[in-house]
């Protein structure tokens, strides 16, 4: 049984969170079955609940599995559970990619499945079909870049991923009633022509002082840059035919709008798309602090004010950066970390034409790195790499090129960090840390981070474990907090 974090659990059940299916199951008192937290039932009220690990201990408990739900099939065989993810991980997808052209037969055999199967399960779980999901993303992508930048109708179709001004001028009439040139007339305080700037919004509380403290910290020389009110960087992607797109891009916070605002340049066009999402992986804007704040409260009977509302969990843009950077970080200072990972850009990294002071390059790619060959310990070791970091590094980057890794957020994280601890360097600290930036894991606990025992001075490593049960499922958010606790 879990009694010490009920709520947590019963929140995880009432929102139907995917996330969570076979790691947890509740039996309901008042019917004597017991059910997978994505059981489409009615859900009973939470003193009817309770919650465990594992069916065996709920049918030991005297429960009956749901004839709904079929826990006997968790997780992942069960026909509800594997349409439910598979629907989200191509909705995720299909609002990275929607300016891309990429074909639903492209996007159902990256998620492994036909496009017949995925047109099914997608209009299951959002009663829409992937193409009228994709058409609604391209239009918001086209409302907002009409509303906020100088692009011409032609290239605003193009960015978006319409095809023609043509295709893009029906949809609008059609859904919204009115042309995209009416809209246009409407717009003002447009960006200069060799930029453009974007809105995306959060749900508030935003703790943008800490996300931005937290990668000003971490800033990779000649890949970013953070001054006392803005993120920027390099950016590097491919577009719809697989040629590299380079540019810049800066993030500032505008807290009347409860938005950020994306300041880019205007050669990102063709994966703006892309670059949005990483944008809202980056500053985690797709969280729900209001759902946190249920759970996390309680760290205060810790210490006043040990939670932070509002907090956010730093993501990444670029998933091999990120996860190296871990790498190279064991054991030594963020700011060791930082100046070897330098040196491997400056070294081994593209360069990026931005224009801008101090943004020159790109970090390496698992390509470039892999294409270096028997020389890579040496190459790296004369940066100031030992040999055992750079064996992991090329084991990773390996493990990313063949798919037998992914560092996204659609992909399973507890899975992935199974695969990671497999490669000889990556330990549990490091796959916890990896999945929390990389995948947008929200339960990651660092229970051996130093930051974490000073903020908890007074507790074993057990007693540390144990508390922070209490924090499921949003582990990764307390995490976040108690770095920013004073002791720390």
């Amino acid at each position: 049984m879990l009694p010490d974090h009920k709520e947590a659990c019963y929140e995880a059940f009432r929102s139907k969170d995917a996330r969570f299916d076979g790691r947890l199951f509740v039996g309901v008192r008042s019917t004597g079955i017991y059910c997978r937290p994505v059981c489409t039932a009615r859900v009973p009220k939470i003193e009817n609940c309770t919650f465990f690990r594992t069916a065996a201990e709920a049918e030991k408990a005297g429960y009956r599995p749901c004839l709904i739900c079929r826990p006997e099939l968790a997780p992942g065989n069960a026909p509800m559970d594997a349409s439910r993810i598979l629907a989200r991980k191509a909705a995720r997808l299909l609002e990275t990619n929607c300016s891309t052209g990429q074909k639903l037969s492209e996007l159902a055999e990256r998620l492994g499945c036909t496009d017949r199967h995925l047109r099914r399960v997608f209009l299951e779980e959002y009663h829409v079909t992937p193409i009228q999901y994709e058409q609604t993303c391209r239009l918001l992508l086209a409302k907002n870049l009409l509303t906020d930048t100088p692009l011409s109708i032609l290239e605003v179709a193009m960015a978006a991923g319409f095809g023609s001004a043509r295709r893009m001028n029906e949809l609008f009439q059609e859904r919204y009633h009115l042309t995209p040139t009416a809209l246009r007339r409407a717009a003002a305080n447009r960006s200069p022509s060799d930029e453009m700037t974007i809105r995306v919004g959060y749900r508030p509380p935003y703790r943008w002082e800490e996300i931005h403290a937290f990668l000003a910290k971490r800033a990779l020389l000649h890949v970013e840059a953070c001054d006392e009110t803005s993120y920027a960087r390099t950016v590097r992607l491919k577009d719809r035919k697989g040629k590299p797109v380079t540019g810049w891009m800066r993030v500032t916070h505008d807290e009347k709008k409860r938005a950020l605002r994306i300041t880019l340049s205007e050669s990102l066009v063709p994966v703006l798309s892309q670059v949005l999402s990483g944008v809202r992986r980056l500053f985690d804007l797709y969280c729900d602090p209001g759902i946190i704040e249920k759970t996390l409260c309680r760290m205060d009977e810790l210490a006043p004010h040990l939670f932070l509302p509002g907090i956010r969990v730093p993501g990444c843009f670029d998933p091999f950066e990120t996860a190296v950077r871990a790498i190279l970080g064991q054991q030594i200072t963020v700011k060791a970390a930082n100046t070897l990972a330098a040196r491997i850009t400056e070294t081994y990294g593209d360069p990026v034409d931005t224009g801008l002071e101090g943004l020159d390059r790109s970090f390496p790619s698992p390509e470039k790195v892999l294409s270096l060959g028997d020389s890579l310990q040496d190459c790296f070791g004369r940066l100031g790499v030992i040999a055992a970091r750079t064996h992991t590094i090329r084991e990773l980057a390996k493990a990313i090129l063949a798919g037998a890794i992914i560092l996204d957020p659609c992909a399973d994280p507890e899975a992935e960090m199974e695969k990671l601890k497999k490669i000889k360097g990556i330990g549990n600290w490091s796959a916890q840390y990896i999945a929390m930036r990389t995948m947008a894991w929200p339960d990651a606990f660092l229970d051996t981070d130093s930051g974490i025992k000073h903020a908890l001075p007074d507790m074993t490593p057990k007693e540390r474990i144990r508390t922070a049960e209490a924090w499921h499922p949003w582990r990764s958010y307390a995490t976040l907090s108690l770095w920013q606790h004073p002791k720390v």
